[in-house]
């Protein structure tokens, strides 16, 4: 089955920018969130989650979302042919097009190589999603997780060759890690493809790692995640990527964060909004509330008549970003609840109600009326 338009998906358009993306993102995601979607529901939740996750994954970021816009899926999907993962691996055609000469001269500049000698490259970068809860966004917190690593082979202690042989200079480069090529009016030099620039071969690699020095293990990191951070931000641990080659730098690790949908705040920003509702007698006769924060309960004073939609403002109860001096604010919503399964009192006391206000000429409903004026004009 094709894969739908990601803009289609978060239901934006194409020049949707970064802020409009994140908040359809937040506002879908708090929607099919599979823990909000219970029983069958959540099958097809969980599946439309996904979809939406994937989709912002994409849009929210700007390498991707160029490569997106211009070829499609084939732009961001390694797995289809001419897909771009980022950096200068988008030369891929053009090294194609004219050959592996060109196409090296690419590789060395995207990882690190320079002229002459044994070619330095610098490891792969890794990435890591860890989600975490609004609160702990707030707060920050110390967390551990568990890392690919990779150590020396203690078969081989790091050299590659099998216990008792040696690796042999390179016979193409005569261990140079480079060899000159010509064609036509141009001499390149390029990698060695014999030993790919480390100078040497293994006639008799490693039965334990392979020829490759090293094996891949697992090692728990200490990560501090500091209070205001937010959703699609990213934590850079220098050093602890894949190792680089003949020597050359380890890649970085990119912690990126995801904040799971809270059941009472969405954030905006620094900014926390809720909905509260509260009832029809409560709205019309006035009264206090206790409403959430994160730092506890506060409360509010609903003025007599208050309509559904009224917009309260706490100052300083939002999120202190990571950028921001001051907190954000809190911003509850009124939702005016109608009560439902009335006893035939309860429906009689009503009615009763109702006629009494109506007596009052419009002045206890003055939307009502006003709009009942519109009404009669337009019919006039």
């Amino acid at each position: 089955m094709a894969k739908r338009d990601y803009y289609e998906v978060l239901g934006v358009p194409k020049n949707a920018g970064e802020d409009e993306i994140k908040k359809a993102y937040r506002k879908l995601a708090m929607k099919h969130h599979p823990d909000r979607n219970q029983g069958e529901a959540s099958k097809g939740a969980e599946e439309k989650f996904k979809e939406i996750k994937e989709a912002y994954e994409i849009l929210s970021d700007p390498q991707k979302k160029a490569a997106y816009d211009q070829y499609g899926h084939a732009g961001v999907d390694p797995n289809m042919r001419g897909g771009f993962g980022g950096g200068a691996e988008g030369f891929g055609g053009f090294a194609e097009a004219f050959g592996d000469i060109f196409g090296d001269i690419f590789n060395q500049q995207r990882r690190g190589g320079g002229g002459g000698g044994r070619q330095m490259y610098k490891g792969n970068d890794l990435s890591y999603a860890m989600e975490i809860s609004l609160e702990e966004a707030a707060e920050g917190k110390d967390a551990q997780i568990k890392i690919p690593s990779w150590e020396d082979c203690s078969t081989c202690h790091g050299s590659g060759a099998k216990p008792g042989t040696d690796a042999k200079t390179c016979p193409s480069c005569h261990g140079n890690g480079v060899v000159q090529m010509r064609q036509g009016f141009f001499s390149v030099q390029q990698t060695c493809p014999t030993c790919h620039g480390s100078g040497k071969i293994i006639p008799e690699p490693c039965a334990a790692c392979h020829g490759q020095g090293k094996i891949k293990t697992q090692k728990t990191l200490e990560i501090k995640i500091p209070a205001g951070i937010d959703d699609g931000m990213r934590i850079r641990s220098s050093g602890n990527g894949e190792p680089g080659t003949n020597g050359g730098p380890a890649g970085d690790l990119y912690i990126e964060i995801r904040i799971r949908p809270h059941e009472i705040f969405e954030r905006d920003g620094d900014d926390l909004h809720c909905t509260v509702p509260i009832g029809m007698t409560t709205a019309a006769l006035g009264g206090e509330i206790e409403v959430p924060t994160l730092a506890g309960k506060a409360l509010i004073d609903i003025p007599e008549g208050t309509q559904p939609g009224k917009q309260f403002r706490l100052r300083g109860k939002g999120i202190k970003g990571l950028r921001s001096s001051l907190a954000g604010d809190l911003y509850c919503h009124i939702e005016v609840e109608i009560p439902v399964k009335l006893t035939e009192f309860q429906r009689k006391t009503l009615k009763d109600l109702d006629d009494s206000l109506k007596k009052g000429g419009g002045k206890h409903s003055p939307s009502s009326q006003s709009f009942a004026d519109k009404f009669k004009r337009f019919f006039s």
